[in-house]
């Protein structure tokens, strides 16, 4: 069965770091695109980093572009988010997800918990 699994979240200050994974189980991550999402209460689902698995090629969002980076263990099958420069307005729920080519489901985490003190 494939599992998404992130960690790493927690409690931090305003300027602070952290770094998030998201470990697959059941597929292999190298082959699939990687998303990370985040979705604070209130607000609408946010994409906020991506890496391809076509070219290895990365996308950010505006909101957290030059603060995160998005890369890849493949020897650990595992994607990071490293946050870093953390703001209060990146707290938030933050899931990985797998796009799944030719179907039309996606595989989801459970989410990690980022809070951001002011």
């Amino acid at each position: 069965e494939v599992q998404l699994v992130e960690s790493g979240g927690g409690l931090v200050q305003a300027g602070g770091s952290l770094r998030l994974s998201c470990a697959a189980s059941g597929l292999i991550f190298d082959d699939y695109t990687v998303k990370w999402f985040r979705q604070a209460p209130g607000k609408e689902r946010e994409g906020v980093s991506c890496i391809y698995n076509s070219d290895g090629s990365t996308y950010y969002s505006d909101s957290v572009k030059g603060r995160f980076t998005i890369a890849r263990d493949n020897a650990k099958n595992t994607v990071y988010l490293r946050m870093n420069s953390l703001k209060p307005e990146d707290t938030a729920v933050y899931y990985c997800n797998a796009p799944v080519v030719g179907a039309p489901f996606n595989y989801w985490g459970q989410g990690t918990q980022v809070t951001v003190s002011s």
